[in-house]
């Protein structure tokens, strides 16, 4: 075994093929989420609506600025493929392992971003709801402001938007994910309401809220990270006894057969068209039936995006891993890997 191989770096076709159909695959995914932002949230026409218009639907026909963006939004897919295998011809000796890391590293952000966001609107929004039904804002911030504040598409705008990008940020430069904590929160936020309730016999709809909000989160974001540290449950009792290299073939065929269908599935479904389910509460800032719960309900719509793309970066990576074992490379255990 050479030295470039124990390294885990390309040296053949099969390499260079392997790490072409990662980033295909994440290329495909950005490109699609970004097609799915321009058609529904900047209301371009979209690739579907250019088909049809070429299809002899009347009711797509397109024309001037608007079929230049439907083109636009087409043309952002072969594209996306010429990027890629740019980066990776250019690129002959980067590793499996190193593009493995690269990908392990980008779902680890997105989770941290979601964990910091989570927390800080969380706690932001109940604040806000427990001075509203106590009505304790008057004194601190004008009428309009606090009529505003009622209003969904506003607190999303001006107080959940700010903090999430606030998050990323922080999430730039904080490494620890920190998973336990929120746990630990969760735990916190169901204790006070059961002090609350039978010791103070006082209850209110945003306290429920943000147990559900927190709980939510810990359950789909923690999804990726606990799969690069292969914690989730594996029910095949034959795994168990398979060889290394027989545990990433295991490894890299579900993760491409399985794990990233699945994640596409997420995807697909979830933002196929203004009333998808995920796309939907998005867009309307839905909220709660109760008006001074918390109005987060819309953002656990997001959830399911957040799983399905980190869900699908850290397949990508696995899928990654795993052939760089087969291949012959040194590969750390996974339970060591850099993911933050």
């Amino acid at each position: 075994m050479t030295s470039s191989q124990n390294a885990g770096i390309a040296t053949d076709g099969i390499d260079f093929t392997v790490r072409l159909v990662a980033w295909i695959l994440f290329a495909a995914m950005v490109a699609f989420l970004l097609n799915s932002y321009l058609t529904f949230w900047l209301e371009w026409p979209g690739t579907e609506a250019l088909f049809k218009h070429f299809g002899g639907d009347e009711r797509y026909l397109l024309s001037g600025n608007t079929l230049l963006l439907a083109w636009s939004q087409l043309l952002i897919y072969p594209l996306a493929l010429v990027a890629v295998f740019t980066f990776v011809s250019a690129g002959p000796k980067r590793s499996l392992l190193m593009d493995s890391d690269t990908f392990a590293s980008i779902s680890a952000f997105i989770i941290r971003a979601a964990f910091w966001s989570v927390l800080l609107v969380g706690l932001a929004d109940m604040v806000i709801s427990f001075m509203r039904i106590e009505e304790m804002l008057s004194g601190w911030i004008s009428e309009g402001l606090i009529t505003q504040l009622g209003r969904p598409e506003y607190r999303s705008t001006h107080v959940h938007y700010p903090l999430i990008v606030t998050s990323m940020v922080i999430a730039y430069f904080t490494r620890s994910i920190g998973f336990h904590w929120l746990a630990i929160l969760v735990v916190i936020a169901e204790f006070q309401i059961v002090i609350a309730r039978f010791i103070f016999s006082y209850e209110q709809a945003f306290m429920g809220d943000l147990v559900r909000f927190w709980y939510a989160a810990l359950f789909l974001f923690a999804s990726s990270y606990t799969l690069i540290h292969e914690g989730h449950v594996r029910v095949d009792v034959v795994y168990a006894y398979f060889s290394d290299r027989s545990k990433a073939w295991a490894n890299a065929i579900g993760s491409l057969m399985l794990g990233v269908p699945i994640c596409w599935i997420i995807l697909s479904r979830g933002l196929s068209s203004k009333s998808s389910i995920i796309s939907s509460p998005l867009l309307n800032h839905e909220i709660s039936q109760s008006g001074f719960g918390m109005y987060t309900k819309y953002l656990m719509a997001g959830f399911l995006l957040i799983y399905a793309i980190s869900m699908m970066v850290q397949f990508i990576s696995y899928f990654l891993r795993s052939v760089a074992v087969i291949r012959g490379a040194e590969v750390p255990q996974l339970e060591s890997a850099p993911v933050h």
